[in-house]
């Protein structure tokens, strides 16, 4: 029963930084531009060898 003592205010800590970590990336802008990056990889720029 001691290591709950230890274990529940880890894991709330850890929680709380997650949900820090999750504010901060959607104050930073991390989320604006999600079909952006789904069309980037798929556009090939790649140049086939031998057309320069």
């Amino acid at each position: 029963m001691n290591i709950l003592l230890l274990l529940i205010p880890a894991a709330l800590v850890l929680g709380a930084v997650g949900l820090a970590a999750f504010f901060w990336a959607l104050s930073s802008g991390q989320f604006e531009d999600l079909e952006g990056a789904a069309a980037r990889i798929l556009k090939d720029d790649d140049k086939p060898k031998g057309s320069d």
